[in-house]
């Protein structure tokens, strides 16, 4: 029987609060306990038919949303807040009671999307474009159906065991930006003081701006999506002779991911981006062979500075799991004294109640045994090598896990595309030496890789979630059970978005989506599987910086990896960061400029949503028969693109400082 939770009912000690107590974000003393929000002693609606289907319809959308726009820019944006902001939203206008609950169900199960999205995107898309020299590999919906959905399974098996030590044992040692801010959205809807329909309706405002904007430049093409100083005669000039090009993506959804990055982090990965493109490539150009002389910068760019780039990435993920060694041994061992309490009849509060270490053991069994049989009979026919690939994922997604989950808690940024990579070379080199090579080898190099980041991403989205049903009180168990449903729906989302997209754009060539994760990945996969010679040397560069990097006490894997994305991506990340940066001092009163960068923060989440929904919308138009102009390079287009782009700046700067009345 669930308790009655009519708050006349209750004594005062027992009233739920409308706010998160003080020591919500800091370290507990030595005899403090943490209270949430909805009382640990009592039951509460939280898996709901409304929550549920709710939770199902979001991760549907943002699935498809955040599919496009990962595979335009490389970067796939953190769903969490605009659903929050969503279910805070619905429960207002639907009159909830008792909706907190219900909304972390929702946020949970909709968060799904962009985990199992930067999972599919950044390895199989690599699939369609090694296809084009290679026309005997072949792609199916079943490979990313199975490869995204046994992937994010295997990412919240893996994690669970880790739970108490991260969002328990931690309790204000660790940031958690991400959820802190998705907490507070959540938090907001619960006060009788929040105004629910004004957040909603600022995201919805943005989101029509963003996707509206965006929408007109990708299907009507009357500004340039990319300004650049190759478009003008002087520019190409520069770009021949000195091999120096500047340029700039003008789309709203980069501009907003970049504001909620942060000028920090955004100016560590734009420095990455400026020492290749301004310092490497140039080199490489003038002191370069005859042959690197004669090619444009991009031409460099993607066939040997990216290299380096990608060689930095995989030693900041080696650096990552050193640096975690000691966490992977204590969750480990907080897992192995779970398992052998399972019986001993002492009751956990539903606070704190996880899904049995047995059923974690025995779910665990069935879906490594899923993923050897996927390999074995779907990818790669022979047993004993399935067996290998089988043993690869396993040892490196769990090694992974808590390097992915402490990325998020601290920064808020999940490492998964670095980490993926070294999964690359090290299967690759392990295939070929059990002689697993050719097209096959790529194949099934690709579908780990596809495998491992999944699992990845969801244990480093997983701890974001759970963290939030920590601070506000919502059962752990509920929370991991539904999140497997959310998964398979998201993972077959995936699977059909991905192949929309290749028929409609393709991932190579002119005018295709950039997938820059993917190109990468093809372009460590091909040479090692095809007897080609492969950049040990650029790779052993890359690495050697990382090192550098980190003992300098510079963000590695940030810097490294502005390396292997193009400049034109990059540069409006600092832009979006610059202008957070500006609004955080747009008053001498610290309060107003807190409330006004939160302001900022739903403009720029409304930003990132619009833009990559009519993303998806511009993909359908065209795939009817609608054809784009091409006038990227024409004078007048990059005119409006650059007057287009301060439009767009100037929007989220004074809507983000647009102070309540």
């Amino acid at each position: 029987m669930k308790k009655n939770l009519n708050q006349t009912d209750l004594s005062p000690a027992d009233v739920d609060p409308v706010d998160l107590p003080e020591n919500a974000f800091r370290q507990l003393g030595e005899d403090e306990e943490y209270r949430p929000i909805m009382h640990p002693a009592h039951d509460y609606p939280e898996a709901t038919p409304y929550s549920v289907g709710m939770g199902l319809l979001l991760a549907v959308i943002f699935s498809a949303a955040a599919a496009y726009l990962g595979l335009k820019v490389g970067q796939v944006f953190e769903a969490a807040i605009p659903i929050a902001i969503i279910a805070v939203g619905l429960s207002g206008m639907l009159k909830k009671e008792h909706a907190l609950g219900q909304n972390v169900i929702i946020q949970s199960i909709g968060a799904c999307s962009g985990v199992i999205v930067a999972g599919a995107i950044f390895t199989l898309p690599a699939l369609y474009i090694l296809q084009a020299s290679y026309p005997e590999i072949t792609v199916d919906f079943l490979q990313i159906f199975l490869s995204s959905l046994l992937g994010g399974m295997l990412g919240i098996l893996f994690f669970i065991p880790f739970r108490k030590y991260f969002v328990k044992d931690m309790h204000g040692k660790y940031p958690f930006p991400e959820a802190t801010a998705t907490t507070q959205v959540l938090v907001s809807g619960n006060s009788q003081k929040a105004s629910n329909g004004g957040q909603a309706k600022l995201l919805a405002i943005a989101a029509l701006v963003g996707g509206i904007y965006d929408y007109i430049v990708a299907t009507f093409g009357w500004w340039s999506e990319v300004v650049t100083t190759t478009a003008y005669s002087w520019g190409q000039t520069l770009a021949d002779k000195a091999k120096f090009v500047f340029s700039c993506n003008t789309g709203a959804a980069v501009l907003g991911l970049g504001y909620i990055v942060g000028l920090k982090y955004a100016f560590v990965i734009f420095a990455g981006s400026a020492f290749v493109w301004w310092v490497i490539i140039p080199l490489m150009g003038t002191y370069g062979s005859a042959e690197i002389a004669a090619m444009s910068p991009g031409a460099i760019f993607s066939d040997y500075a990216r290299m380096i780039g990608i060689g930095g990435i995989a030693m900041a993920g080696v650096i990552g799991i050193i640096k975690s060694r000691s966490i992977i041994g204590q969750a480990v061992g907080l897992a192995a004294r779970e398992l052998k309490g399972a019986d001993t009849g002492a009751k956990t509060v539903r606070w704190q109640t996880d899904i049995s270490m047995k059923h974690i053991a025995f779910l665990t069994g069935i879906a490594l045994l899923a993923v050897l049989l996927f390999f074995w009979i779907g990818v790669i026919n022979t047993f004993w090598q399935a067996l290998v690939a089988w043993l690869v994922v396993t040892i490196i997604a769990f090694l992974f896990t808590t390097v992915a989950a402490n990325a998020i808690a601290i920064v808020g940024s999940n490492p998964v595309s670095g980490m993926t990579l070294m999964t690359l070379i090290i299967a690759s080199a392990v295939f070929v030496g059990i002689g697993l090579s050719g097209t096959s080898g790529i194949v099934a190099a690709m579908v780990v890789g596809g495998v491992v980041c999944t699992a990845l991403s969801m244990a480093g989205g997983f701890v974001t979630d759970l963290k939030i049903g920590y601070w506000l009180g919502s059962t752990p168990k509920k929370q991991e059970s539904w999140k497997f449903l959310g998964t398979l729906v998201s993972a077959a989302t995936v699977g059909g978005v991905i192949m929309l997209l290749n028929n409609v754009y393709g991932f190579s060539g002119d005018n295709a989506l950039a997938a820059p994760q993917a190109n990468a990945m093809a372009k460590v996969i091909e040479p090692m599987m095809m007897g080609n010679a492969t950049p040990w040397t650029l790779y052993i560069t890359g690495a050697v910086l990382a090192c550098l990097l980190n003992w300098l006490g510079v963000p590695a894997l940030a810097f490294c990896l502005g390396m292997f994305l193009p400049l034109h991506l990059n540069t409006p990340m600092l832009m979006g960061g610059l202008i957070s940066w500006l609004v955080g001092r747009s008053s001498k009163d610290k309060e107003v400029c807190r409330k006004r960068l939160d302001r900022g923060t739903l403009v720029s989440s409304g930003l990132i949503a619009g833009g990559a929904l009519f993303g998806v919308f511009a993909a359908i138009t065209i795939m009817c028969g609608f054809e784009v102009p091409n006038t990227g390079m024409d004078f007048g287009p990059q005119i409006l693109g650059l007057v287009a782009y301060a439009c767009i700046m100037g929007y989220l700067y004074f809507a983000s400082c647009k102070d309540e009345k």
